[in-house]
C-alpha cells in the first residue's frame, strides 16, 4: 500500500515558525529565491544508500547561509544534510524550502521516491514491538488515570530535559506526580474513553479518537530508538485540553522515558510563561487495562492525627456529652475515612432523597452519649428520652465497643444511626479548631459489601466558662517573627473548610533548586530567605511587620510587580498593618501585601492583592494554633476553583 504525505498542514505551519525563526541578518526587503529555483537536482538531491535502498539521503545543494527547511514522511528539520530510514515499500514525498532575505520559500512542487522493498531492520527492535505490538500488527492506548498500578495519574511533570537514561535508572527529577482522584483539573474524564491507535501495517501509522477535542485523526510516525523520541505527522498523541496551549511542540521529537508492553510515558516540553518544564503523559495498553486485575493488598484503613487518643482523653473528660450534629449528622465515607459526598456541608445542601433538611436535627436532638474516659462508663440517651448505661472500650485503631447500651435510631429517611452486629463504632476522622481542640469526630460501620463506611458526626457538648475566642490566637502570635519555610515553601490543598490533600512535604524544597523550579530556584530562595513577618498586640488591635530585601528582579515590571514596589532596589523594604482575625471561619484580614516574590519564577505566587485581603488560616502537616512554634503557621488563599494555596511560615530562631 503506497503511503503518500499529507502537506497541507506543513504549509500552513511552517510559514508561521520558520518565518519566525528567520535570522535577523537577512535583509527582508527583497526575495532572492523564487519557488521554480528550488528543483531537485538543482537545490537539492534525493538519493538512495548504495548498500541498503531503505537508506535515503536529504542533501541541500544551496550556500550554507539559507537555512534548509525539510518536510518528508519522518517529520521536519532544518538541516543541510537529512537520512531518512524507511521500512516499508511505498512512494513518499519530500518538499524543500529555505528561509531567504524575504523570509521562507518552498519548492513550488513535492519531490518523490520510491521503497521498493520492506526492510525490517528499522522496525526489528523491542521498542517498536512494545509500540505496536509488532510488524504487521497495531497496539491501542488510553491515558492512564491511575487505575492499573502503574502510574499515579495521566500526568507527571519533570525537568525539562528530563532523558530515557535517567528514567531508567530512576534518577530523574519528578517535580510532581498527582493521583488523578482530587486533581480532575488535569483531564476530563471523558478522555478516559480517548484512544491512539499505533500500526506497523503496511506502514507507520498513528490514528487518534479524542473525545473532547472532538477529533478523529490519522497520520503517521517514526520511532528514533537510539535517541528514544517519537515524531508523528498530521496526528498528535492523546492530551488535556487544558495543556494543549501551553506547549508549542506536540509532535516532533518527543521523548519516551518509558516503553514496555504495558506502558508508555512520552514528555512534551512546556514553553508558556510557567518556565520550561516537561509535562509526562503516561499511557497504558488497552489490552492491559482490559485485563487488569489489582493486587490483592490490604484494604486502606483511617489514619487519625497523631496524638488522637490523647486529643480524645482531653475531651472526653467527666461528664461530657457527645450529640449528632445539627448541620452534618451523617454521610458515607472511603475506606480512608474521607467523606464520599463532600458537598454536604450544611442541613440545606444534602440530597433530596436523604430526607434530611433544617427542621430534622430537632427530631433527634434529646440524643447524647454521655462518656466518662476514666471510668469508661457511658449513658446513652435516646431522642424519645429514654436512658441505658453501659460501658465502653476503645482501642488503638480507634474502634469504640458498647457493652449494655446499643445507640439506635431514624435520623431521617432511612437513615438510621446504630452500631455494628457486634455494638462497635469506628473513628474515621477527627475535626479541630484553629486551637487544636476536638470539634467533632466522624464515626461509623463498614459496610457488608460495599468499600466504604457509614458515617455519623458526633461533637462534643460542654459546660465550660465563655472565652474570649482571640485569647488563643493572640498567644499563638502575638510577640513571634515567622519567615518563609525555604524547607516546605507552598502546597495546594482543597477548598475551605476541609483543605484537603497537598502533595509536597517538609523536604520538597530546601536546597534542590531544579526539580521544582517553576516555584523554586536559587533567586526564590534568596528572597524567602529575606523576608519575615511579625505581630504585635497595640492595645486590642493585633498589628503585623513585613520586612524584606527589595532585589533588581522586583523591578521586572510584570503585572506581579505590588504597587509599593519602587525603583529603589537592593535594599530593606518595611510595611506595616493590621490583622482582623474571624475566628469563626479562621479568615485573617491583613491590610498590606505579605511576602513578594515578584521577578520570580514564583511570581505567580499572590501575595492577596497589593493592598492586602483575606488570607486562610489553614491547619495543614497536623499543624494548629497550639502547636504553631513546632509546626509554623499555613497561610492560604483561593487560587482557583477547588484549589487553594498555602504557604508556610515558620517562627525564626
Amino acid at each position: 500500500m503506497k503511503k503518500l504525505y499529507n502537506l497541507l498542514t506543513f504549509l500552513i505551519l511552517s510559514a508561521v515558525v520558520y518565518t519566525s525563526c528567520t535570522p535577523d541578518k537577512y535583509d527582508l526587503e527583497k526575495i532572492d529565491i523564487k519557488s521554480e529555483d528550488l528543483v531537485e537536482g538543482i537545490a537539492y538531491t534525493i538519493t538512495h544508500d548504495t548498500e541498503n535502498p531503505n537508506i535515503v539521503y536529504l542533501t541541500s545543494l544551496m550556500e550554507s547561509n539559507y537555512q534548509s527547511l525539510w518536510s518528508h514522511p519522518q517529520g521536519r528539520s532544518q538541516t543541510q544534510k537529512d537520512t531518512l530510514k524507511i521500512a516499508f515499500p511505498g512512494t513518499y514525498k519530500v518538499l524543500f524550502g529555505v528561509n531567504t532575505r524575504g523570509g521562507v520559500v518552498f519548492a513550488a512542487d513535492s519531490a518523490e521516491f520510491v521503497i521498493d522493498e520492506f526492510y525490517s531492520g528499522f522496525v526489528d527492535h523491542i521498542l517498536w514491538t512494545n509500540l505496536t505490538g509488532g510488524v504487521g500488527h497495531e497496539k491501542t492506548w488510553r491515558l492512564d488515570y491511575g487505575s492499573y498500578g502503574l502510574a499515579a495519574g495521566p500526568l507527571t511533570y519533570c525537568e525539562p530535559q528530563t532523558t530515557w537514561d535517567e528514567w531508567q535508572a530512576g534518577t530523574a527529577k519528578i517535580g510532581w506526580a498527582p493521583a488523578w482522584v482530587g486533581n480532575e483539573w488535569i483531564i476530563e474524564e471523558a478522555d478516559k474513553d480517548s484512544r491512539m491507535t499505533f500500526s506497523l501495517i503496511d506502514g507507520a501509522e498513528i490514528t487518534t479518537h479524542k473525545v473532547t477535542e472532538g477529533v478523529d485523526e490519522i497520520g503517521t510516525f517514526s520511532l528514533d530508538v537510539d535517541n528514544h523520541t517519537i515524531t508523528t505527522t498530521d496526528a498528535t498523541i492523546l492530551r488535556s485540553n487544558n495543556f494543549i496551549a501551553n506547549a508549542t511542540n506536540w509532535n516532533q521529537n518527543l521523548a519516551i522515558l518509558e516503553l514496555t508492553e504495558n506502558q508508555l510515558m512520552v514528555g512534551v516540553r512546556r514553553t508558556n510563561d510557567e518556565g520550561d518544564y516537561l509535562y509526562v503523559w503516561n499511557f497504558v495498553s488497552d489490552e492491559y487495562a482490559e485485563n487488569y486485575v489489582p493486587e490483592d493488598l490490604p484494604d486502606p484503613e483511617p489514619t487519625l492525627p497523631d496524638g488522637w487518643q490523647e486529643d480524645i482523653s482531653k475531651v472526653v473528660t467527666y461528664d461530657i456529652k457527645w450529640v449528632l450534629s445539627p448541620e452534618t449528622p451523617f454521610n458515607w465515607a472511603n475506606l480512608d475515612g474521607s467523606l464520599k459526598n463532600t458537598a454536604w456541608v450544611s442541613s440545606d445542601t444534602y440530597d433530596d432523597w436523604t430526607g434530611f433538611n433544617s427542621s430534622v436535627p430537632a427530631i433527634y436532638s434529646d440524643f447524647s452519649l454521655k462518656m466518662n474516659s476514666q471510668t469508661n462508663t457511658v449513658e446513652y440517651t435516646a431522642p424519645d428520652g429514654m436512658v441505658e448505661n453501659g460501658t465502653y472500650t476503645l482501642d488503638e485503631k480507634g474502634i469504640y465497643t458498647f457493652t449494655d447500651i446499643k445507640p439506635e435510631f431514624i435520623i431521617s429517611g432511612e437513615v438510621t444511626l446504630k452500631t455494628s452486629d457486634d455494638n462497635t463504632w469506628r473513628i474515621t476522622s477527627i475535626e479541630k479548631d484553629p486551637s487544636g481542640n476536638v470539634t467533632g469526630m466522624w464515626v461509623g460501620v463498614r459496610d457488608d459489601v460495599k468499600p466504604e463506611y457509614k458515617v455519623y458526626k458526633l461533637v462534643p457538648q460542654m459546660d465550660v466558662e465563655e472565652v474570649d475566642p482571640l485569647v488563643a490566637w493572640k498567644s499563638a502570635l502575638a510577640g513571634k517573627t515567622f519567615v518563609p519555610d525555604v524547607n516546605w515553601f507552598v502546597d495546594w490543598v482543597g477548598d475551605s473548610p476541609d483543605f484537603a490533600g497537598g502533595w509536597t512535604s517538609a523536604s520538597t524544597f530546601g536546597d534542590d533548586l531544579t526539580t521544582n523550579s517553576w516555584v523554586w530556584d536559587a533567586n526564590v530562595k534568596a528572597i524567602a530567605e529575606s523576608a519575615s513577618i511579625s505581630f504585635s498586640m497595640n492595645g486590642d488591635v493585633m498589628e503585623i511587620d513585613l520586612a524584606q530585601k527589595l532585589t533588581n528582579e522586583h523591578n521586572a515590571g510584570d503585572d506581579t510587580t505590588p504597587d509599593w514596589v519602587t525603583d529603589d532596589v537592593n535594599s530593606d523594604f518595611t510595611n506595616s498593618g493590621t490583622v482582623v482575625i474571624d475566628t469563626e471561619t479562621s479568615i485573617l484580614t491583613i491590610d498590606i501585601p505579605l511576602v513578594s516574590y515578584a521577578g520570580s519564577s514564583a511570581r505567580w505566587l499572590s501575595s492577596v492583592g497589593n493592598t492586602g485581603g483575606e488570607w486562610f488560616f489553614v491547619s495543614h502537616g497536623d499543624s494548629s494554633l497550639s502547636n504553631i512554634d513546632e509546626k509554623g503557621l499555613w497561610l492560604g488563599y483561593t487560587s482557583k476553583a477547588g484549589e487553594t494555596t498555602i504557604l508556610h511560615y515558620v517562627v525564626s530562631n
